[in-house]
Formats: C-alpha cells, structure tokens, sequence
C-alpha cells in the first residue's frame, strides 16, 4: 500500500531567524524525503512548503512542535493538501 502524497504549507513564528532554523529544517526535510522550500519572512516568521507521504510530513510536524527544533517557536501556523508536485527537491530560498 502507498502512502498519500501531501502538501504542508506552514508559518512559524518565534524566535525562527538567525539560529540556524532552516538550515536544520532543510536536514530534516531531506532525512524525510520532503521536497519544498524554506525562507525567512521581513516580519521574523519563516515559510515552510514541504510535499511527501503524509506520513513524512507528520513526522515533520512533530518535529517542529518537539524542542529539537532549533530556535524558540511560539505558534506552527499550517495546513496540509493536496501535493502539487512542483518541487525536484528541498532547497533553502534567499
């Protein structure tokens, strides 16, 4: 049986920026297999776009919610959909 594939567009808020958040993000992405993007918002908060089985992308959820996640997050603002399958990988925006 295949797992669903899904789209997890998230903002994260807290103290995100400056601490190496998307760069550890784009490690666990890539442990999960995710393709999508990661970048840095001018009001502090970062933008998530990850698409891969449910599965792996609940995974990621929990990850950012767990205090491995590097930083000081306050809210994990998302929604899951359906996959897109625009992205060829995970990569961190500029």
């Amino acid at each position: 049986m295949t797992d669903v594939t899904v789209r997890l567009a998230a903002r994260i808020t807290g103290v995100v920026q400056g601490v190496g958040f998307r760069y550890r993000t784009a490690l666990k992405a890539g442990e999960l297999l995710l393709k999508g993007t990661v970048r840095n918002h001018r009001d502090g908060s970062v933008e998530l776009v990850a698409e891969g089985t449910a599965a792996d992308v609940d995974q990621l959820v929990k990850w950012l919610h767990s205090p491995r996640a590097p930083g000081r997050i306050e809210n994990v603002d998302f929604q899951v959909s359906e996959a897109t399958g625009e992205f060829d990988g995970f990569r961190i925006v500029d």
